[in-house]
């Protein structure tokens, strides 16, 4: 069976506010870095012949965002597809591209500024139905405090469970040069933080974040041209929930638990409590890192609070990277992810390098309340 690797990631440093620099500037400076690791050329023989964008046109204000980058990425007279779903789903469809015998080096890039609209909260209002969803004022906020209230009813979590989670995502974000915000706190901190959309207070909310990041994809045969260290993706899956909020059952984790059975599927996990050592989840909100570990199976039914009690964080290395929670933006949340999982994977992760880990599990969302969840399974 054909197999893809990934040669290597760059990533742009996260920042609140990169008003000094276009998203174009930023997506040339994860470029020249991925060419300087790999050498990569844009030959028509031998070179990247085809390139994967995300990018959202609501923050990038402008319809069809990728025609803004196509130049900057090299797509110029090339193939060169855009991402309009969160950006992990572009590294599932770059690999599908190599799978397929379409091509057999891919570069894939991402950006997202946050910064540059009003609201970051009228942006995902955008995402509700403008007759019945967008006048009583939906938004990914409120969505997700509705879901965070029926998560803590079926698992137990409580407060001081979610304020851990926020101590420990920023005690290692200080350990990550990407990160954007990197404040220590303590549980007080977090627990006295003000109430923003109940139960959902400032410090369980991740911080408006800019930034870019880029992948070197290449099948099994062409990936030794390009590196000595490939991770190789073993697995893929994305799965959508019902639109409708009331169609749903919001604790239910359906599309997390379908894409991870899928993903584990094609990489042969049959037990990822056993297999996977590693685990980067898209935690916008601190009662998400919970709840999508249960999705992923990492974490038991209605147990996400026992889990962290227990110390299971630590046991599957869970968001080395400082995660969402400390800052990534939103459409590119799952590219960040899975870069981190690269590193932990290639043993460039710096001070925050797990030990012996040989396959990770990356999960990224989006959509109100995880309507849509990917999952991307890497091994070394």
């Amino acid at each position: 069976m054909k197999r893809v690797a990934i040669c290597a990631v760059a990533q742009h440093k996260i920042e609140p506010d990169i008003w000094y620099k276009r998203f174009q500037g930023m997506l040339i400076d994860v470029m020249d870095d991925i060419r300087s690791q790999t050498g990569f050329t844009y030959d028509e023989k031998n070179g990247v012949r085809n390139i994967v964008t995300c990018s959202d046109d609501v923050f990038d204000a402008r319809t069809i965002s990728n025609n803004g980058v196509t130049d900057a990425v090299g797509g110029h007279y090339r193939g060169e597809e855009k991402m309009a779903q969160e950006g992990l789903n572009g590294l599932g469809y770059a690999a599908s591209m190599i799978l397929a015998g379409h091509d057999d080096v891919v570069y894939v890039a991402g950006h997202s500024k946050e910064s540059q609209p009003e609201s970051r909260l009228l942006c995902s209002s955008l995402a509700y139905d403008p007759f019945y969803g967008r006048p009583v004022g939906l938004d990914f906020l409120n969505v997700a405090a509705l879901q965070a209230r029926a998560y803590a009813e079926k698992s137990g979590i409580t407060d001081e469970h979610l304020a851990k989670v926020v101590v420990r995502a920023r005690a290692w974000a200080a350990k990550n040069p990407y990160a954007n915000e990197t404040k220590q706190l303590d549980l007080g901190d977090v627990m006295f933080s003000p109430m923003v959309c109940d139960p959902i207070r400032k410090n369980h909310i991740y911080p408006v974040s800019d930034g870019a990041v880029a992948f070197l994809l290449a099948s099994e045969e062409r990936a030794h041209e390009f590196t000595d260290n490939p991770v190789w993706i073993t697995g893929f899956a994305s799965c959508m929930d019902s639109y409708f909020l009331g169609d749903r059952d919001l604790a239910s984790n359906f599309a997390l638990k379908k894409a991870s059975e899928r993903a584990y599927k094609k990489a042969g996990i049959k037990n990822p409590k056993k297999t996977i050592k590693l685990a980067e989840v898209m935690d916008c909100y601190a009662y998400q890192q919970p709840m999508w570990l249960e999705g992923l199976g990492l974490a038991d039914e209605g147990k996400g609070g026992e889990f962290i009690d227990e110390g299971l964080l630590d046991k599957y290395n869970v968001n080395r990277s400082g995660g969402m929670l400390c800052g990534s933006p939103i459409m590119i949340g799952g590219m960040y992810r899975a870069a981190e999982a690269v590193l932990q994977l290639q043993g460039k992760a710096g001070k925050r390098q797990a030990k012996g880990v040989k396959c990770a599990v990356v999960q990224s969302t989006t959509g109100g309340a995880g309507q849509h969840q990917a999952v991307l399974v890497l091994e070394k």
